[in-house]
């Protein structure tokens, strides 16, 4: 690994990790949907070091573009207001606490006695290429792949038979 990489791949790293905590710690929800954004937009940096273009394009339409205004719309259209909130009372903080101490303790017992091999063989620099995953969809997964198209195909005609309104 370059040291250009080197030093990209830290700084991409620091800001996912500085993102995620703020997502979790801001107290404005629209601003803690800003920063999964940040994150989302960091982790696809990752993915354009790893060479997976295909991955990094996808995690940035997908996510940090269409998931996200979801979210951004549902936040809005529900208008989260401090002061007509419910308060919660301790007890079911508490609960919650523990739920969640009980359940990394369940993963760290299960975690420990995993069995890490480490990875052998060679790795291609040239696998997450589209031009690799265009030929791969097209010779080996032909067939999968066009009748997931005419799925498709049918969902949009059906999304657009039920959404038309009744001329009567």
């Amino acid at each position: 690994m370059g040291q250009l990489s080197l030093l990209a791949f830290y700084g991409l790293s620091t800001l996912a990790i500085f993102a995620g905590l703020m997502v979790i710690f801001s107290r404005n929800p629209v601003h803690s949907v800003l920063y999964l954004i940040v994150c989302f937009f960091a982790i696809s940096g990752h993915f354009l070091l790893l060479n997976a273009q295909f991955l990094f394009i996808v995690n940035l339409i997908v996510y940090a573009g269409a998931i996200m205004v979801l979210f951004l719309f549902v936040i809005m259209l529900l208008n989260l207001n401090a002061e007509t909130e419910p308060h919660k009372p301790n007890i079911v903080k508490l609960a919650a606490v523990v739920s969640a101490g009980l359940l990394m303790l369940v993963l760290v017992g299960s975690l420990k006695e995993a069995d890490i091999a480490p990875v052998t063989g060679v790795v291609d620099n040239n696998i997450g290429l589209v031009k690799n995953l265009g030929r791969e969809l097209f010779t080996k997964f032909m067939i999968p792949f066009e009748l997931s198209s005419v799925l498709f195909l049918s969902a949009m005609v059906g999304a657009v038979m039920l959404g038309k309104k009744d001329v009567s």
